[in-house]
Parts: structure tokens; C-alpha cells; sequence
């Protein structure tokens, strides 16, 4: 075979087409995909799964039948049931994401986030598929809690548009929660250091008018009690539920709600760094 041959032979190949790679998943996916991997993993932990459900129950029916007839809450309550019950939602919201800081600080410590930086995974999807995770296990805990709150006695008297103000109220809540124990979990150095130092957020329900009125506090706590970030949430779901005028108390915890959540995404993002350099 001649070379003109082969020349001619050569020309009549298609050209390759350049290869142009596609683009991964992005921050969204990313995101999905971690919180599915949160949610698997806390459904196989069952002792926390079941404890983080079970306690708030638990509280819940102490105080309404151990204590709520030595209660005094005043005349604008029925029972005891009708007052303590938002008290328990947040409550429960609490120990729900203290959760969060355990699940990340066993991730932090187990490399596996090395792994998932050389898949491009960046640090926001990861913690932001913990506080997903914590969200739906906090939805779900909540209705379980309302459902036996129903079962005890308690008849809500919420318009539709309070109850779209009281989902928006926990929502943000859980949210907020998650993120502070999320950050809470890039802060310690263990899993155990991690569920010690969320004991805080389980906590603050208890100064402040969850399970009584402030006003039967003492002075010195009686102040703090007011003006924490849990008693306008506590208040603004009770009055919304009970179908009780609210005032401005709603747009005050979700003020709150906002405030500490652009701290703890703030302070997550730059502890991550900090962890992972």
C-alpha cells in the first residue's frame, strides 16, 4: 500500500470530539444526599432514636400529673395540659438537636470527611444534611408529642393562619437548635464532650414560662426569664394554639430564631475550616 494510500486513508477518520467533562451534583444534591445519610445512620443508633422521642413524652405527662395540680398558671387556663404543652414542643425540640452535635462530632473524629472533601463534598452540605436530618427527627417527635398531648386532654383552638405561624415558630426553632449543636460538635473534641455541652439547649425551657408563669419566679430569675431567647417561642405558640391575641411575640422569636441561627451557621463555617486545614 502506497504512502498516499495511507495519507488518504487517514483524512477519512472523523474527527474526535473534545471532551468536555459534565458537571457534578451540586450544593443541593450534595445536601440531600447527607441528610439521607444522617437519617440512616441515627435510625440504626435506635437507644438515641428512642430517647430523644420518649423523653419529652415522659416530661410531659410528670408534670401533668405528677405536678401540674400544685401549679398555679391562673384563671386562663382550663388544666394544667393547656398550658404546659408548648412548653414540651420546644422542649422537645431541644433534645431532639442535641442529637446533631454527636452525629458531627463522630464524623469529625472518624475521618470520614476527608473522604468526602476528595468527592468534592464540600463542608456546608455536610453539616447542612446533619441539620436536615435533625429537622425531620424533630417534626416527627413533635407530632408524636401533640398526639399524646391530645390523647391527655389538650384541645387547640389555633385559626389556620396560627397554625402556619406556630409550624413557622418550631420550624425555625429546630432549625436554629440544629445549627448551634452542629457547631457544638465541630467544637468538641469527642462525641461524649459533644452530648455533654448540648445540655444547655435542653435546658433553657426550664427558666422560662415553660412549665410555669414567670411572674411566680423569683426576682433575679425572673428578669432572665423573660428575656431569653425560648419564652417568646413558649409564649407565641401558647397564645397561637389557644387562639389567645399574640401581639408582636411571634415576629420577637422569630427575631431569636434568626439571630442565633446567622451566629450558628456563622460560627460552623469557621470552625469547620479551623478543624479541616
Amino acid at each position: 500500500m502506497s504512502d498516499t494510500a495511507v495519507r488518504h486513508r487517514g483524512t477519512d477518520r472523523l474527527p474526535e470530539r473534545a471532551h468536555t467533562p459534565g458537571r457534578g451534583p451540586g450544593p443541593f444534591t450534595h445536601t440531600a444526599v447527607m441528610a439521607a445519610r444522617a437519617l440512616r445512620i441515627s435510625s440504626r443508633n435506635i437507644d438515641a432514636l428512642i430517647t430523644s422521642l420518649a423523653l419529652p413524652i415522659m416530661m410531659m405527662l410528670i408534670f401533668v400529673y405528677f405536678f401540674g395540680g400544685a401549679i398555679d398558671t391562673g384563671t386562663d387556663y382550663d388544666s394544667y395540659v393547656m398550658y404546659v404543652v408548648p412548653g414540651v414542643l420546644l422542649l422537645s425540640a431541644g433534645f431532639g438537636a442535641a442529637t446533631t452535635a454527636t452525629a458531627v462530632s463522630e464524623d469529625m473524629k472518624g475521618g470520614i470527611i476527608d473522604r468526602f472533601r476528595s468527592l468534592d463534598v464540600g463542608g456546608t452540605p455536610v453539616l447542612a444534611g446533619h441539620v436536615a436530618a435533625s429537622t425531620v427527627r424533630n417534626l416527627c417527635s413533635t407530632a408524636l408529642v401533640f398526639g399524646v398531648a391530645l390523647l391527655i386532654g389538650f384541645r387547640p383552638a389555633a385559626s389556620w393562619s396560627g397554625w402556619l405561624v406556630v409550624g413557622a415558630v418550631l420550624v425555625a426553632y429546630i432549625v436554629a437548635l440544629s445549627w448551634i449543636s452542629a457547631a457544638i460538635g465541630l467544637l468538641a473534641r469527642t462525641p461524649e464532650a459533644a452530648s455533654g455541652f448540648t445540655f444547655f439547649m435542653s435546658f433553657l425551657p426550664y427558666p422560662s414560662s415553660a412549665f410555669v408563669p414567670t411572674e411566680n419566679m423569683p426576682d433575679w430569675l425572673h428578669g432572665f426569664a423573660d428575656h431569653q431567647p425560648i419564652t417568646p417561642a413558649i409564649e407565641s405558640l401558647r397564645g397561637l394554639l389557644l387562639g389567645q391575641g399574640v401581639g408582636n411575640t411571634p415576629w420577637i422569636a422569630l427575631a431569636w430564631a434568626a439571630g442565633m441561627l446567622a451566629v450558628a451557621v456563622g460560627a460552623s463555617g469557621t470552625l469547620f475550616r479551623i478543624r479541616t486545614r
